[in-house]
C-alpha cells in the first residue's frame, strides 16, 4: 500500500490555513486513481502567534488522517524537516500554507514518483498560469539558471515549494538548512546526488496575507547557500572557472603589453601601470584559484571515498584532469621564464637600456613565479591523487589476492 505524507508548515496563517488543508484532504480521491492508497496530512504549527495551531487541531479533530505538530519557530525549513522526520508515507509532498501552490496537483507529483522519478518538483517557470510577482520571478529565473550552470543540469524552478519526493533519498539530500532556502539547497544536493529528478509544470496564486519573504535577504542567503553547496561537491566548477576567467585577464593585458612593445611603445602611463598591475595580480590568483578548486575536489573525493569530480563544464575537457598536467606545465613555464630573463640580462649586459627590456623582465619573474606554483600544486595534488585512490587500490589489490 502506498501512503502519500504531506507536510504543511505553518507560521501565522490562520487566515488560510483551514482552506489549504481543506483542499489538500480533497485530493484522496484522485490520488487513488494513481496509485496512492492513502493521504497523511502533518501540519507543522512552527510557533505561531494566532490562531494557526487552533484552526488545525479543529480539522484534525475530525479527521483521522490528520496530524498537528506545534512547536518553538525553527524556520521555514526547520518545520519541514520536522514534518519529513515524522513522515509514515514511502512518498512525502510538502506545500506552503499560503495557498500559493496547488495541491489539486499531487496527482500528477505522485504519478511521476511512481513511475521512477525520486524527486517529482512542481514548477512555477515551466509554461503554467502565474501570479507571481516580477521581482520574484526574476529571481527564480536567475537561481534557476544560475544551478543549471553550476549542476550542468536543466532546471526551471530550483526553489519552487511544492515537491513530492521518495522517502528513501533524504539521506542522500540531507544536511538541509532550517530557513527558506531549503528548495534550493535540495534542488543543488539532488542534482550532484544524481537523484532522478522531473519537473511537472504548476499554476501559481497570489499568497493569502503578506509574505514573509524578503525579496534582498533572502535572495542572498539563497545565492550564498547554493554556492557553499556546490562547493561542497564540486569546488572546482566554481573556483576553477573564476580562475580560468582571472588567468584569462592577464594574458589578454601582456598580449595588450606585448603587442605596444614590439610597435614601439617603451613607456607606459598611469592607465598602463594599473593594467600591468592587474596582470600580476590576476596570473598568480588565477592558478591559486583553480589549483585551490581541484586541491579541495581531491580531499571530498578522499571524504567521501569516491570520484567526485565533474569538470568545469559537466565532462573533463581532458583526458586526465588540467592540474595532473601542471607538472609538465610548470616546468616548461619556468624554462621559458628563465630564457626570457637570461636573454634580456645578455641584451642589458649589451647596452639596451632599461627601458627596451624592463617588460621582458618583468614577464620572466611573472612566467617564474607561476612556474613554481604549477610545480608546487603539481606535487600537492599527487599526493592527494594517491590518497584518493587508497581505497579503491587496497579493494583491488585484495580482491586478486
Amino acid at each position: 500500500m502506498t501512503i502519500l505524507t504531506v507536510v504543511i508548515p505553518a507560521y501565522n496563517e490562520e487566515n488560510g490555513i483551514a482552506e489549504i488543508m481543506n483542499r489538500v484532504l480533497a485530493v484522496r480521491s484522485d490520488l487513488k486513481t494513481v496509485g496512492v492508497n492513502q493521504l497523511e496530512l502533518i501540519v507543522v504549527d512552527d510557533g505561531s502567534k494566532d490562531k494557526t495551531a487552533v484552526i488545525a487541531n479543529q480539522i484534525a479533530a475530525n479527521d483521522s488522517d490528520v496530524k498537528v505538530i506545534t512547536q518553538k519557530n525553527k524556520g521555514y525549513g526547520g518545520a519541514l524537516k520536522t514534518g519529513f522526520s515524522q513522515a509514515a508515507g514511502e512518498l512525502i509532498g510538502f506545500l506552503d500554507a499560503d495557498g500559493t501552490y496547488p495541491p489539486e496537483y499531487f496527482p500528477a507529483l505522485c504519478k511521476e514518483a511512481l513511475n521512477g522519478a525520486e524527486l517529482v518538483i512542481g514548477s512555477r517557470m515551466a509554461g503554467s498560469d502565474s501570479q507571481m510577482p516580477v521581482t520574484r520571478r526574476i529571481g527564480n529565473f536567475f537561481f534557476a539558471n544560475l544551478l543549471s550552470l553550476l549542476g550542468w543540469e536543466k532546471i526551471t524552478d530550483s526553489a519552487s515549494g511544492m515537491r513530492v519526493f521518495k522517502k528513501d533519498v533524504i539521506q542522500r539530500i540531507y544536511p538541509l538548512p532550517d530557513g527558506l532556502n531549503l528548495t534550493p539547497v535540495m534542488s543543488t544536493r539532488a542534482v550532484y546526488e544524481d537523484i532522478n529528478m522531473v519537473e511537472i509544470p504548476i499554476p501559481y496564486s497570489e499568497r493569502v496575507g503578506a509574505s514573509k519573504l524578503s525579496v534582498v535577504k533572502d535572495g542572498w542567503i539563497f545565492l550564498s547557500s547554493m554556492v557553499w553547496t556546490v562547493l561542497t561537491y564540486n569546488p572546482v566548477r566554481i573556483l576553477g572557472a573564476i580562475g580560468v576567467v582571472l588567468f584569462a585577464i592577464s594574458l589578454f593585458i601582456f598580449i595588450g603589453l606585448f603587442i605596444a612593445r614590439l610597435s614601439g611603445v617603451t613607456q607606459i602611463g598611469a592607465i598602463g601601470v594599473a593594467f600591468l598591475f592587474t596582470a600580476l595580480i590576476t596570473a598568480v590568483s588565477g592558478i591559486s584559484v583553480f589549483s585551490l578548486g581541484a586541491t579541495f575536489n581531491y580531499l571530498i573525493s578522499i571524504f567521501y571515498k569516491k570520484k567526485i569530480r565533474q569538470g568545469l563544464f559537466g565532462k573533463p575537457i581532458f583526458k586526465q584532469p588540467l592540474e595532473l598536467k601542471f607538472g609538465v606545465l610548470g616546468i616548461l613555464t619556468l624554462f621559458i621564464g628563465f630564457v626570457i630573463g637570461l636573454i634580456s640580462l645578455i641584451l642589458s649586459l649589451q647596452g639596451w637600456e632599461i627601458a627596451r627590456v624592463w617588460l621582458y623582465l618583468l614577464g620572466s619573474a611573472l612566467l617564474s613565479v607561476v612556474g613554481i606554483q604549477l610545480v608546487l600544486y603539481w606535487s600537492l595534488m599527487r599526493v592527494l591523487e594517491e590518497i584518493s585512490q587508497r581505497h579503491t587500490v587496497i579493494k583491488k589489490d585484495l580482491e586478486i589476492v
